[in-house]
């Protein structure tokens, strides 16, 4: 088993590019299967942060929480500076009602699940990113409505519904991280919870494969329907990607953080949650038809990105000092 760990951890770029490639061929030879991929894909992602969970200390994330200057980062980064960079970016499909909306829903909301696992495999501090999780969903929550409303008018706050993002807490965030408090519990005093814990430290890459694989399956076949009307946004969220990394890049060492957490910082500016604003964007008006796939449009540009950060941003950071997760 150590060996096959080994090979995985050490090809693992490759291995993710792969289900990528995987997820692509079964949900455009199979589109029937989207609707099963996508009733999978909250347990499949929810299996994942449990793994992650159970990789990071909870009490380093106590600790991490009192670390005012990166929380305070990464806010800044994610609610004061993307909302500049989203509003510019959508003045560019903003002829089209329902891609600007769609635009606008995911590059507003930042990531809370699966930037954690990217951040811990490119050697960011993934437990302060964790402790800062809360603050991030709460203020997403509250401020999305006057984002949209500022820049996409009222009649579209109107349409959006908030319950997905407390589902998605729920079932992402609360439940896999209170599972992983009991295991970390249980495996100081038996053997049981150790073994729990080696066998999904073990699986983390498998597990990664199968959410990718996962994610892209059930929504290419969508994003494939309306392909050429989608083609005005793969740009923009490349280009996006691409100023997050400078501005992580460049805050991070702004404010001198380490090289942990500049890269964290890095992977929550540039990473959005496509996941959870997708049913938002799948209750809105027929008008607006468009929005939900250009959210998952942004999901499967986003995935490629990151499989490019993973081996990315180690390569920008590592020359200022060697990365632990702190």
């Amino acid at each position: 088993m150590r060996v096959a760990v080994e090979w995985w951890d050490r090809h693992q770029v490759a291995l993710y590019v792969a289900a990528i490639a995987g997820g692509s061929a079964v949900g455009l030879l199979w589109p029937a299967t989207a609707p099963v991929l996508s009733g999978a894909t909250n347990p499949v992602l929810a299996l994942l942060l449990f793994a992650t969970f159970l990789g990071v200390p909870l009490v380093e994330v106590g600790r991490a929480f009192r670390d005012i200057r990166f929380l305070g980062t990464v806010l800044v980064v994610n609610f004061v500076l993307v909302p500049l960079i989203a509003f510019g970016l959508s003045r560019f499909v903003a002829d089209d009602q329902g891609l600007l909306v769609g635009v606008l829903l995911v590059l507003l909301t930042p990531c809370v699940d699966y930037v954690i696992v990217f951040t811990g495999l490119a050697g960011g501090a993934r437990a302060r990113l964790l402790a800062a999780t809360p603050l991030l969903m709460l203020l997403q929550i509250v401020l999305l409505p006057g984002y949209l409303w500022l820049f996409a008018g009222g009649d579209v706050v109107a349409h959006v519904e908030l319950e997905p993002f407390l589902e998605a807490f729920l079932i992402l965030i609360v439940i896999p991280l209170t599972a992983a408090a009991i295991v970390q519990a249980i495996a100081r005093r038996h053997r049981a919870g150790r073994a729990i814990e080696d066998v999904f430290a073990a699986a983390m890459v498998p597990l990664m494969m199968a959410t990718l694989a996962v994610v892209v399956g059930s929504q290419i076949a969508g994003v494939g329907s309306q392909a050429v009307t989608l083609l005005r946004v793969v740009p923009l969220y490349a280009a996006f990607l691409g100023i997050m990394l400078l501005v992580g890049l460049g805050v991070g060492r702004a404010v001198r953080l380490p090289v942990p957490e500049t890269r964290a910082v890095i992977f929550s500016g540039a990473t959005r949650n496509s996941l959870v604003v997708l049913p938002l964007a799948l209750a809105l008006p027929a008008q607006l038809a468009i929005a939900p796939l250009a959210v998952v449009t942004q999901t499967l540009v986003e995935l490629v990105g990151m499989v490019v950060f993973m081996r990315l941003v180690p390569a920008l950071t590592r020359a200022r000092q060697p990365a632990i997760d702190r």
